[in-house]
């Protein structure tokens, strides 16, 4: 790491926007090979019938698509032209935000003018530039297909879990008052930011929280029917059922099980690899119960699916990446995001129908690009709050709910 930092601007800028290539690469392979329908487009897949055979060169990032474009007659005139895209402006945002985030762009000096360790920021910029990865993927299947395939979500979230064990310091930026004193400290984002630490969460009562998390998170991607028409109880009976015949159960009860033994492990440990750990758990389930929240309520007032589970997923992964205080943030930033790609989507493509989670994704890249701005300077007081703002929320609902409600209305 020390070599890296060592290295001048320039050559870190170059080596970093050459790696954002590499990965816009894949980031192409995961669009067509992890949608529900895997499509023979790129050089890393088979290739479809009527078409050449691949050569080496084809998996050349940005020329290798120029190469492809052989296989117009196969898969549409200029089909090469949004990958080529893709990984020019994947590379140019990777290499943005590294710079954003080791030029200290996500955390203003404090009184004394300090800033965070180098080392810190570099942490935080590895998850980011993955979770960036995954959102691109999610955001062009959800266009191409309106749905978001568990192949992105699922390991994204266990890749964020595994992530925040591993480098505890790459939590969002913030400026903490050190206890008992009157210092202040660049530490990451915690469960209980901006507050202190709660000590009692080092305890058994920790270990139980992570855990439901975690096994609640397992259960949830569980396939279910829930079918009210005759009944509650039937409902019930018809969601065991369908649980049971979806084939699901046994390996998620496994994975349940796997994952909190290491959960367990992690605790054990304690210190700041527990406290990251626990901080991601609770930002996945408080992120997926969120959406999911909103879904439910949403589909009864308009009388259709507002939003997909996989959008549900989406947010569960993003919280597992940013903590939960970053999901109440981005889920009511998305509707501003919706805006403008629902404008754009619409005046490139004519297409008027809507797919919530590239705004997800889009407000999600906001949030980290701004996170000074809405955090520090906005938010902190809000989030001060603890544990009322899940009473925040429900009086949302209760004030969004009869607006939809008219908004049906007046549409009938």
């Amino acid at each position: 790491m020390d070599f890296w930092l060592k290295l001048p601007p320039l050559a870190q800028g170059g080596a970093m926007f050459l790696w954002g290539l590499v990965i816009g690469g894949q980031i192409n392979r995961g669009i067509y090979r992890l949608a529900y329908e895997p499509r023979a487009i790129g050089a890393w897949s088979a290739p479809a019938s009527g078409a050449l055979p691949r050569r080496w060169f084809d998996r050349v990032p940005l020329l290798g698509w120029w190469t492809l474009r052989r296989e117009s007659p196969v898969h549409g005139a200029g089909y090469w032209i949004r990958p080529i895209i893709i990984e020019l402006l994947f590379a140019s945002g990777l290499t943005a935000l590294y710079f954003l985030e080791m030029g200290h762009g996500l955390l203003v000096p404090n009184m004394a003018g300090e800033l965070p360790d180098p080392e810190m920021l570099l942490a935080q910029f590895l998850g980011h530039a993955l979770l960036l990865s995954l959102l691109t993927v999610a955001t062009f299947i959800d266009f191409d297909e309106r749905s978001i395939p568990d192949g992105v979500t699922i390991p994204g979230t266990l890749a964020a879990l595994a992530l925040a064990t591993a480098l505890p310091l790459g939590g969002l930026p913030t400026w903490q008052r050190i206890a008992g004193t009157s210092e202040i400290e660049a530490v990451p984002l915690r469960l209980t930011s901006p507050n202190p630490w709660n000590g009692e969460l080092d305890g058994a009562t920790g270990l139980w929280i992570g855990m439901a998390c975690f096994a609640g998170w397992c259960a949830a991607l569980i396939p279910r029917a829930w079918i009210t028409r005759r009944g509650l109880g039937l409902a019930l009976v018809y969601l065991v059922a369908s649980m049971r015949r979806s084939g699901w159960c046994l390996p998620m009860a496994a994975m349940a099980a796997a994952g909190c033994g290491a959960i367990a492990g992690v605790w054990l440990l304690g210190g700041d690899w527990w406290r990251s750990l626990l901080t991601a758990l609770v930002g996945m389930a408080s992120g997926g119960l969120l959406v999911w929240f909103f879904r439910i309520v949403f589909g009864w007032v308009l009388a259709e699916e507002a939003m997909g589970f996989g959008d549900v997923t989406l947010m569960a992964m993003i919280g597992a990446f940013l903590g939960w205080q970053s999901t109440l943030i981005v889920f009511f930033l998305a509707p501003f995001a919706a805006v403008a790609i629902a404008v754009g989507q619409w005046l490139f493509t004519g297409r008027r129908d809507i797919a919530f989670g590239p705004y997800l994704c889009f407000a999600a890249v906001v949030l980290i690009v701004r996170w000074d701005a809405l955090w520090q300077r906005t938010l902190v007081g809000l989030f001060a709050l603890g544990w009322l703002i899940p009473a925040v929320i429900v009086a949302c609902v209760g004030v969004m709910g009869p607006i939809l409600w008219i908004w049906r209305r007046l549409r009938a």
